[in-house]
Order: C-alpha cells, then structure tokens, then sequence
C-alpha cells in the first residue's frame, strides 16, 4: 500500500484528531505521530476499524521517530506541542524542549526526507496585550508567557527553514479554539470546555478575573478548514503568518450568559483572581489568511456551542471514545464541504452545524 500523503503530528490531540477525520472524510489516507501525553488514541475511536489512518506513538524531539512518521510523506500538518499558557509558566523548560526542540525536529527532518510542506499550528499569544485591535500579523508580537514565546520561535524556524532550504511553510495564529474532542480535565483545561463541564455539574464557572476581558474564539471545524486550505493551495508558501479566528470578540461573561441560554438554565459564575500571562483582549483580523488561502470562517462561535456541549455532555456520561463516536455519526450534520478547484487540489470550508 502506498504511503498517505499527509502526517498529523499530534492528531490523536483536539484539533489533530479532529484534521484526521476531515481528512479521511475526503478520501485520503493520514498516518499520525503522537506521543500521546495530553492526546488519546480514543479521540479517533470512530476511525479505529479504518484502513486510511496509520498511527505512529513517539516523540517529536526523536528524529528516528519523526524520520519514520514522514516518510514518503508531501504534506505535514504539525500541531503537536504542549499547550497551555499556565503549563508553560510552571515548567517552561519542558514547553521549550517540546515545543521548540521538536517542531526543529520535524522541520529538520522534514526536509531532509523531501516533505514539501509544513502547516505549523501557531499561536495568537505570541501578540501578547495590544491597545490596537483586531490584532494582524504586521503587529510586532508581545509575548506574556513562555508558551507565547515558543510559539513565536517556532514561526521565525519556519520563516528560516522555508528561506534557506526551501521547504514550504506556513504559520496558522489560532485564536482560542473550541469544540467536540477538547476536554474539560484538568488544571489546564481551556475556558468554553471548563465553563460547560461546571454548568454541566452545577457547579459555579470560575472566570479568572473581572470576566471582561475579550476573546476571539473560533469553532474548530473553521481550524480544521484553515488547515485543508494551507495544505492545499496551489500557492507557494514561503514562511507565511495568518490569523485563523473567528473575527469577533465575545467577554467571558457573555460567554457564559450564551451557555446559559443554550443550556436553558441560569448559570453561577465566581470571579477569582487574574492569571498571569492571560491577556485583556483578543480580536483577529482573518483579511491576511483569506488573500492567501482563501480562509473564510463559516461557523460563529455561537453556532460551535451546542455541538460542543453534546461532545461534553457524552464525555461525561460514557467517556472519551463514546463522545468521539457520537461527533463521528453526527458529522453529516456538522461536516466539512469539500470541493476540487481548478488545480485539482481539495479546498475544504467549514459548514454551519444544524440543529438536531
């Protein structure tokens, strides 16, 4: 059989497992490399039986590993690393190690194996606080934590590698990604999965902070759809930057009231202290990402919450790989719309979820 086209570093993670299923849904064969030490091989339950996914457990910072997960590989989809703005301030060295030594890694290797194209998942917290918004990529970057600094020097390595050695490179700024495959577990959950988790349990929602402070969040089929469009441009990519958002902005409050109102209940909410490292406000300019690949998000944040609160409450009541079934059979109602352009090469736009 031949090799898949495409390599999902972290695809047994949220948004990589998430790539992995859009990918199949197209017809194409995926092989995956995850070490699994925030994914789980139960995000890809639906796909279990699948002849068109090849996973790969191991390390990004192994070069034998990496060399093995891209070989006879075209396109990487790298969203392996360890996330969290919190993780990274109680062990910065480790995020450093795993983030930066081992997207060096994949790039290296990358192109020493003949890769033609690496779609990095990059990061809006290289911004930092800016008085100016919507945030855009000519903006010089800020970073408040060690997490938004490897992820800034993770887009300088890929600007490098597609200057010196060629390699075709592209850095997707996501900002604050939600939806089914994230889970609410522990001390360094994102916000939408926590907060619905809380409700959920009624429990009181903890917002750290006044919970004025803004977020662009953008529904995860739009990421997915992002990722589809760089990999498949007929455009050479040269070391690129691109916002991938939603391009609206949502308090944390009002996120809560919309949570609410979707879960027909009234939801407690405590106000705890602020984090350090957390910016005030986010708000992308998507217009950079549109000219290049052609980015348009089609889901709003709004319409990404029922889907997500399903996936949520089926993680709780049967566990990880019964929630990842459920999203898989209601994929239809939710799935991502491909169409071949006249290159031949599959774009993919995310389609608005419907109501069940």
């Amino acid at each position: 059989m031949s090799n898949p086209r495409y390599l999902v570093t972290g695809g047994a993670g949220f948004i990589g497992s998430n790539i992995v299923s859009a990918l199949v849904s197209a017809g194409e064969r995926v092989r995956v490399l995850d070490d699994l030490s925030t994914g789980s091989w139960e995000n890809l339950a639906a796909l279990e039986s699948s002849s068109s996914v090849e996973r790969i457990q191991g390390d990004i910072r192994n070069a034998d590993t990496v060399a093995r997960a891209c070989a006879g590989v075209e396109v990487v989809l790298h969203q392996a690393a360890l996330g969290s703005v919190p993780r990274s301030i109680d062990d910065p060295i480790t995020s450093d190690a795993v983030n930066v030594g081992g997207t060096v890694t994949v790039l290296d290797v990358a192109r020493k194996q003949g890769v033609r194209r690496v779609i990095f998942a990059a990061s809006s917290a290289a911004y930092g606080d800016t008085e100016v918004l919507p945030k855009h990529e000519d903006m010089a970057p800020r970073p408040l934590s060690p997490y938004a600094v490897t992820k800034r020097a993770c887009e300088h390595y890929c600007e490098v590698f597609a200057r010196i050695y060629g390699l075709e490179t592209i850095s997707l700024r996501y900002f604050n990604v939600f939806g089914p495959h994230q889970t609410p577990e522990g001390v360094y959950a994102a916000a939408i999965p926590r907060f619905v988790d809380a409700a959920l349990a009624q429990r009181p929602i903890r917002i750290f902070g006044d919970g004025e402070q803004t977020r662009d969040f953008c529904y995860v089929d739009n990421a997915v759809a992002a990722n589809l469009l760089a990999a498949t441009t007929p455009r050479k990519l040269t070391g690129e930057i691109v916002n991938i958002a939603g391009g609206r902005r949502v308090s944390l409050n009002a996120l809560c009231t919309e949570i609410g109102r979707v879960m027909g209940r009234r939801l407690s909410v405590q106000h705890e202290d602020p984090r350090p490292g957390d910016v005030r406000h986010s708000l992308a300019d998507v217009s950079r990402a549109k000219e290049l690949i052609g980015y348009e998000p089609k889901v709003r944040w709004e319409e990404g919450l029922e889907p997500t609160i399903r996936f949520i409450e089926a993680l709780r009541s049967s566990g990880l790989a019964a929630a990842a079934r459920l999203v898989a059979a209601s994929r239809p109602a939710r799935t991502l719309v491909f169409a071949h352009n006249n290159h031949g090469a599959v774009n993919a736009v995310a389609a608005r979820p419907e109501a069940t």
